[in-house]
């Protein structure tokens, strides 16, 4: 792959929660329109590198991150994550879209879970109500909760909630996906579903995928890191 395809390098990155080392010199390097896996036991820092790389680990109390993230934007080309001011962080996590395993709705309706980052930018309600439609739609949710918009996104499913958040993410069309453990919460059918979205999306952008089902990682990713303990494995 040429160089110029590089969306996020990774170069001696270590993380420390106080003083206990979480990840010790990862070098990873992220490319466009490329679906990478990271893979690991419990505990070896998976989540932690994804919250690097769109600076929420800054609301993480007594977090340290060391070494360089490099992200090549396509409206401003590369940009230094880390040093990055407070005041660039709304734009750079609208470029990097980050979802957690564990759903966190909102404590709103359907519909303003998914349409809050877009009334944020000021679009107008027409403009919304079809992002929303679309973003519902995409993820396989638009059928089970059209006549229900209104009520409490608390209410669905486990499955259900992990899929809106998905969407709350799509709706913003970021550069780059990070997810983890993007099918944890979904039956098979489902699950089978989300990773052919994946595979469109990644036509698109980068997608990091964190996941534990090996299956998943061979059939979906273009590339493979492994962390073991509080390292990346060699390799």
């Amino acid at each position: 792959m040429a160089e110029d395809n590089i969306k996020i390098a990774i170069r001696d990155l270590d993380v420390y929660y106080h003083d206990r080392p979480v990840l010790q010199k990862v070098n990873m390097v992220f490319r466009d329109r490329e679906l990478t896996a990271i893979v690991g036991p419990s505990g070896c820092g998976k989540s932690t590198l994804l919250m690097v790389l769109n600076r929420l680990l800054d609301t993480v109390p007594h977090a340290r991150v060391e070494g360089s993230v490099k992200l090549r934007s396509n409206d401003q080309g590369w940009l230094n994550v880390l040093r990055l001011g407070e005041t660039d962080l709304p734009s750079l996590r609208r470029k990097v879209g980050l979802v957690f395993q564990h759903p966190n709705v909102l404590p709103t309706s359907i519909f303003k879970n998914v349409a809050f980052p877009l009334r944020l930018l000021g679009l107008s309600p027409k403009k919304v109500d079809a992002k929303v439609r679309s973003a519902l739609v995409d993820l396989f949710l638009w059928d089970e909760v059209k006549d229900r918009l209104d009520s409490p996104a608390s209410e669905l499913s486990g499955g259900q909630q992990q899929r809106l958040c998905l969407a709350r993410t799509l709706v913003l069309q970021p550069e780059i996906l990070l997810l983890d453990e993007p099918t944890s919460f979904l039956d098979q059918a489902l699950a089978q579903k989300i990773e052919a979205l994946l595979l469109r999306l990644k036509d698109e952008r980068t997608v990091v995928v964190v996941s534990h089902y090996n299956d998943q990682v061979m059939r979906l990713s273009d590339n493979v890191y492994r962390l073991v303990g509080n390292r990346q494995e060699p390799g």
